[in-house]
């Protein structure tokens, strides 16, 4: 007796209107409360079980996305220097669009990136550079190498840019380069701190005009 046939298909993935999977949402969804709460009180103090409730699935959901909690913050600290990144690249574009002066673009972008700051509606819940940098002893040696060179990537943005600028405009007194490029990271990472602690949304964008303001001073703009 022939056997019959039963042809096998693969189960349906439904999208959403922005391309995205139940399970790709789901994964931005996990990610999105571990933000949260990483920055609010630590990694540490992070529990996988809190965030399967806040998400709504299942432990052996989470372990569907994720191999364990290093594998959800190594995820979610790419995905958050991808956004950043992503940013400062728009907002440089937008500046460099604006004016063929190295010092004028970087004051439009400076510009740029202060007005950003104040259009956020809520204090900046945090930043995971800095998350990291404070705890790193329970972060694994992949996510600190990334962090360190994130913060070099943007040391060398910053520093190639004043490298153009002072090839047209001498400062007006001894400067180290790879120092002030590394002042407006400082600035942001403290602004974010002080807005934070003293509950000052504009904080941000008033830190970052100072630098602005410093850097008009330091190259006679």
């Amino acid at each position: 007796m022939a056997e019959k046939l039963v042809e096998k298909t693969a189960p349906q993935v439904q999208y959403d209107s922005g391309g995205q999977s139940k399970g790709e949402r789901t994964r931005e969804r996990i990610l999105d409360i571990a933000y949260g709460a990483i920055v609010e009180k630590g990694f540490a103090a992070t529990s996988i079980e809190e965030l399967v409730e806040a998400a709504g699935i299942t432990k052996s959901g989470f372990f569907y996305h994720f191999r364990d909690k290093n594998d959800l913050a190594r995820e979610l600290f790419e995905r958050f220097l991808a956004e950043d990144e992503g940013i400062i690249d728009r907002l440089e574009q937008r500046a460099r669009e604006l004016s063929d002066d190295p010092l004028q673009a970087l004051l439009i972008f400076l510009n740029l990136y202060a007005q950003m700051m104040d259009d956020m509606e809520t204090i900046h819940p945090g930043c995971l550079v800095a998350t990291v940098t404070y705890q790193e002893r329970i972060f694994d040696r992949e996510l600190k190498r990334m962090n360190v060179e994130y913060l070099l990537r943007m040391r060398d943005r910053f520093q190639r840019w004043f490298g153009e600028i002072i090839a047209e405009n001498p400062p007006r007194s001894e400067v180290d380069v790879g120092a002030l490029a590394d002042q407006l990271t400082t600035i942001v990472e403290g602004a974010i701190i002080m807005s934070k602690a003293l509950k000052d949304e504009a904080l941000m964008g008033k830190q970052t005009r100072l630098f602005r303001n410093h850097v008009k001073l330091l190259f006679g703009a």
